[in-house]
């Protein structure tokens, strides 16, 4: 019985041996020699006009939370602005046409956002928030977002947020934590 249990101890103590020595093997690896695709980097960063664009449409998507139809206008101008501001050279020619295609759709929502009456606001944000979402895609975010989702508005609406508390831009007040966290975005 002896021989057994010094048995299963130097088994444990040799498994564990073997484990460490793996670990630091893993940690030594020298990876100066490994290539890398640099042309997909700057998706993986974020890019500071995209991050001013970012910024704008959660001032918006706030603006509409708050009922605030006059500063939902200011905050589509500015909006608009950040979106003409974009410059996609940095990207590869296939994201630079998908850029090109969300920032033209996006910028015609923007300025109705800023002509409009709330119910109108909320009907071109609902466009904007998937052209932003696809630009976040192929851009990059250094913020932690979150696409939330009302069932209820027009069949179904997303939008982004920083928060993870539900707070609803299509109904601001009236029903303003209808929703939930469709899918977290780093």
């Amino acid at each position: 019985m002896k021989n057994i249990k010094m048995s299963i101890v130097a088994m444990l103590l040799l498994a564990v041996s073997l484990t460490n020595a793996q670990e630091k093997e893993k940690m030594n690896q020298d990876h100066g020699n490994m290539k890398m695709d640099h042309s997909k980097m700057i998706t993986m960063k974020s890019d500071a006009k995209a991050e001013a664009i970012l910024s704008n449409y959660l001032n918006l998507k706030d603006a509409l939370v708050g009922d605030d139809t006059k500063k939902a206008a200011q905050e589509g101008s500015k909006l608009v602005a950040s979106l003409k501001a974009f410059d996609a050279s940095s990207y590869s020619k296939e994201n630079q046409k998908e850029l090109a295609d969300i920032i033209e759709d996006a910028t015609e929502h923007a300025e109705h956002i800023y002509e409009s009456a709330i119910d109108h606001q909320r009907e071109h944000f609902k466009i904007l928030s998937k052209d932003i979402t696809d630009l976040v895609a192929i851009t990059g975010t250094k913020s932690t977002l979150y696409e939330q989702f009302c069932p209820m508005y027009d069949n179904g609406a997303a939008w982004l947020s920083t928060k993870k508390e539900v707070r609803n831009p299509y109904y601001g007040s009236r029903m303003l934590k209808c929703g939930k966290i469709q899918k977290t975005i780093q």
